[in-house]
């Protein structure tokens, strides 16, 4: 199956998508520190079952996703610098190659919140373009937690993430305070426009919480219940 363009079939008012469409919206995660390869395996079926965008896993379990999906058209993403992107700006930019190489198509970078809470711009600007530019070959998304972030810095640091090379910003790891909101999204799709999209994650549960964020502008959901999106979706508990 081919990947459909990103954010083309958004809807609008009310009205749902096709469980078809949506499940193309849905980077199914699994980012638990305790995860198991069995864990892994159940989540890569998953995703062949409805069809997901991508899964999103860490860095050790690429090799064993790309196995389990090669043939379906389903990307592997995963985090770098994860969960609080505190590391040395040279150990992420190792990390986001060597995943590369592990066969890993798409990266969310979790950005410096120290540095950017700290006005340093110029470090956030510098470590971003050196891990995009090290893994060019696959498509970034730079995470930006917004729960940590006043509405200035959210806008900021969206706009040197896409300046930097990113095609997303990401609202959310998942691990902070809070994950995504309608308002973040708003907020971001507004300060990006046509240059970039809009990932929306952490604490997505619900088809109504799913579909509110695509209609406010989320061209992507990252996600640990894709699959009970879907099951409520398609109307069923099979």
């Amino acid at each position: 199956m081919s990947e459909r363009k990103k954010g083309k079939a958004r809807p609008s008012g009310n009205k749902g998508l096709p469980p078809g469409q949506l499940a193309r919206f849905i980077d199914q995660s699994l980012l638990r520190p305790e995860a198991t390869e069995a864990d892994i395996i159940k989540l890569c079926k998953g995703a062949i079952k409805y069809n997901f965008y991508s899964v999103c896993v860490a860095p050790y379990y690429v090799p064993l996703c790309k196995a389990v999906l090669t043939g379906y058209d389903i990307k592997v993403v995963t985090v770098i610098g994860f969960p609080h992107g505190m590391t040395m700006k040279n150990v992420k930019v190792y990390e986001a190659m060597q995943s590369v190489l592990y066969g890993a198509q798409e990266l969310d970078i979790v950005m410096n919140i120290g540095a950017v809470k700290s006005g340093n711009w110029c470090f956030l600007e510098e470590e971003l373009s050196g891990i995009i530019a090290a893994s060019n070959s696959v498509l970034h998304k730079v995470i930006i937690e917004t729960c940590y972030l006043n509405d200035e810095e959210k806008k900021s640091t969206a706009r040197i993430a896409v300046a930097c090379g990113a095609k997303f910003v990401k609202t959310s790891t998942g691990y902070g305070t809070k994950g995504a909101t309608v308002r973040d999204v708003k907020l971001i799709k507004d300060a990006v426009g046509d240059t970039a999209e809009v990932k929306a994650a952490g604490g997505i549960k619900t088809l109504d919480q799913a579909m509110k964020l695509i209609r406010a502008g989320a061209a992507r959901l990252g996600t640990s219940a894709g699959v009970e999106i879907m099951k409520e979706a398609m109307g069923s508990k099979a």
